[in-house]
């Protein structure tokens, strides 16, 4: 076994495991959230996505996003609504992160979610699955769920940028 193929397997382990703990996270603190028609919005999970997708990339923080959707959905927590309410916010601030490699482009993160996730949640998931919610209650709703979520992601980026964190988890990209 050559030396480049065990240390990309123990990145690939250690990025599961930190994605793990990630969707882990926004499952524990999904406590947090508020109604909007049939959605739930949970804050936090935008958080955890600006965190992932700045510590993990793009499609790490989108399997974080759809692991989280996923258990919410199997034990009730949530709706279908959280897999286009999720991903592509975790992904857009995932590659956000990578081109400007700064804490404020966790700021994708509600683009993806309010401009992506709320026109498909409102155009494809809720006909097929019966309900009609309109798109601007969904983008409002969506929104104002992932702007807050996301500058608590940033100022928690901020503040590992500025801690001995920032050095063990630059480590693992």
């Amino acid at each position: 076994m050559n030396c480049s193929f065990a240390h990309e397997r123990g990145s690939k382990t250690r990025k599961l495991a930190a994605a793990g703990l990630l969707a882990a996270a926004a499952i524990l603190l999904s406590g947090v959230h508020f109604p909007l028609g049939p959605t739930k919005c949970f804050p936090f999970q935008h958080a955890i996505n600006v965190l992932a997708g700045a510590i993990l990339g793009p499609w790490w923080a989108s399997g974080a996003a759809f692991a989280t959707s996923l258990v919410r959905n199997m034990t009730g927590m949530g709706t279908l609504f959280a897999f286009p309410g999720s991903i592509p916010g975790a992904l857009l601030a995932g590659f956000a992160y990578r081109i400007f490699r700064r804490p404020w482009a966790g700021l994708a993160e509600p683009v993806g979610t309010g401009f992506i996730g709320a026109p498909v949640s409102a155009w494809i998931l809720g006909p097929a699955m019966g309900t009609a919610p309109g798109l601007a209650a969904l983008q409002a709703g969506f929104l104002l769920s992932s702007i807050p979520g996301a500058l608590i992601g940033i100022a928690v980026l901020h503040f590992l940028k500025k801690s001995l964190l920032h050095t063990i988890l630059s480590e693992m990209k």
